[in-house]
């Protein structure tokens, strides 16, 4: 191996493996590291996105499966969850068959070196396993990609307690009869309705006065009174303050009044956290802020001008963190953009206005461009659009007629076919592939009237996107339009 690279990655998640091998595509020397070739992958593929998803997958079979007594069918049995979670590692392993040292070595060409890296100085780093001295490489750039790790819960008693977090949720056999879980962001809330419709009684308890609290209230209400349909109990406007037992939990409301609890495990989701300790960050002058994040600008630039960070690690940028894989896919696109730029002058800042996120419950929560709160912070004029599903046929013919539509758009104004989208949610079923054609609508600047005049096949669930310009163009259009056109009648 070399001593000296174009790049060096530290962390191979979504963002290591994304930088490394684009950069090694454009034929770029580079050296990925990461602690261990089972880690390889990063949260997405170990403890995330992937098992989450196949989790929600069965799931979703077996509500499905019950869904269908009405109409004459009978369905028993217990969730065999040792048989749920093979099915898990399962896809896992199918997907590890290119995420994993040899394969990056030898299909990619990558330089792959497995240990632990720390700064020696401003481009030099050391390389180091079972705590042996390691060996020192050097880079023109570094990108840190060392993701985050899930907060931790401290309180009384919480040692005698049955107590996982995503990193450790997919190794349970049994499923438990009773599941507490404490945080009702998305993590909570996805994997608390996969286990209600395993089978387990899910309690759900946030600090917040709704679910996902970064959502539309609209939304959020919409999403919750399904899910509370489903069986799942909410204690919102409470924290956990102890655990009196291994098999109770003592919540505080903010009446300061304190009730009980019981469960059988218990899923932590209140966060993400980092611990940069071992990457000897201060040897190469990089600066961490008040919140121990690592102090970036607009470029994803630390405070060495040699060293970037992407991915969950870059919760420090001014424009905030968003932790989901692709925004990782974003950080990298835009620091390749950067590095083969010529010019600091024609560097490109990151943004989030045309980003977006899913939430994998069912319904799904789909959420892009700019929100609310970020148009009124900028003083943009909008307009609030909102289209129920109960006038679309589809949504009717598959019992979905409580969905909605929402979206913030230029104001209409003299013509309306020429309103184009700043920004939405969508609460469906598949919402979060229904709102691609909305998403991609934000980027190109498409406008009311190519969606108007797009002919949609019939009953296609996609002509939602089309149904509410319909309605709302004929709700906005001018007089003075209307008179022109039975003048040219």
């Amino acid at each position: 191996m070399k001593s000296h690279y174009d790049l060096i990655a530290i962390g191979a998640g979504s963002a290591g493996l994304g930088i490394a091998i684009a950069m090694k595509r454009l034929g770029f020397s580079v050296l990925l590291v990461d602690r261990y070739d089972h880690r390889i992958g990063g949260d997405c593929l170990n403890d995330g996105c992937v098992p989450s998803k196949a989790l929600i997958h069965v799931s979703r079979l077996i509500h499905n499966a019950k869904r269908t007594q009405p109409f004459g069918w009978k369905t028993e049995g217990k969730t065999d969850l040792a048989a749920v979670m093979q099915y898990v590692r399962e896809r896992q392993d199918i997907i590890r068959v290119h995420e994993n040292a040899d394969y990056l070595r030898q299909t990619e060409g990558l330089d792959v070196e497995l240990g632990t890296a720390k700064f020696v100085g401003s481009q030099e780093i050391e390389i180091s396993r079972d705590n042996q001295p390691g060996r020192l490489v050097s880079a023109r750039n570094i990108v840190l990609c060392t993701g985050s790790k899930p907060q931790t819960l401290t309180v009384d008693g919480i040692e005698q307690v049955n107590i996982h977090t995503n990193e450790t949720l997919f190794s349970l056999e049994t499923l438990p009869e009773r599941l507490l879980i404490v945080g009702s962001g998305p993590v909570g809330i996805e994997l608390g309705q996969a286990f209600q419709r395993l089978g387990s009684q899910v309690t759900v308890v946030g600090a917040e006065d709704r679910i996902l609290s970064k959502e539309l209230p609209d939304v959020s209400d919409i999403l919750q009174k399904r899910l509370t349909e489903e069986g799942i109990e909410f204690k919102l406007s409470r924290t956990v303050k102890s655990f009196p037992h291994p098999n109770s939990a003592e919540l505080v409301l903010e009446n300061g009044s304190t009730e009980l609890v019981e469960f059988d495990v218990v899923l932590v989701a209140i966060g993400r956290t980092f611990n940069f300790d071992e990457l000897n960050l201060s040897a190469a002058g990089i600066d961490l802020d008040d919140k121990g994040r690592i102090k970036l600008n607009d470029y994803l630039q630390t405070t060495n001008e040699h060293v970037f960070a992407a991915g969950d690690a870059a919760a420090g940028l001014p424009a905030g963190q968003r932790y989901f894989s692709h925004a990782a896919e974003l950080h990298v696109s835009t620091l390749i953009t950067n590095f083969i730029t010529p010019g600091q002058i024609l560097d490109k800042k990151l943004s989030y206005d045309y980003f977006s996120w899913v939430t994998f419950t069912d319904p799904e929560v789909a959420t892009f461009g700019l929100s609310e709160d970020d148009l009124k912070k900028r003083t943009i004029s909008y307009e609030r659009v909102a289209y129920d599903f109960a006038h679309d046929d589809r949504a009717v013919i598959e019992d979905y007629a409580y969905a909605k539509l929402i979206l913030f758009t230029e104001p209409s104004g003299i013509n309306p076919f020429g309103t184009r989208i700043l920004g939405g949610t969508m609460i469906a079923p598949n919402a979060g592939e229904l709102a691609q054609e909305l998403i991609l609508a934000i980027q190109k600047k498409l406008t009311a009237g190519d969606f108007f005049n797009k002919i949609y096949p019939y009953p296609t669930a996609s002509r939602i996107n089309k149904s509410v310009w319909v309605d709302h163009i004929s709700d906005n259009l001018p007089d003075v339009v209307k008179k022109a056109v039975n003048w040219l009648y």
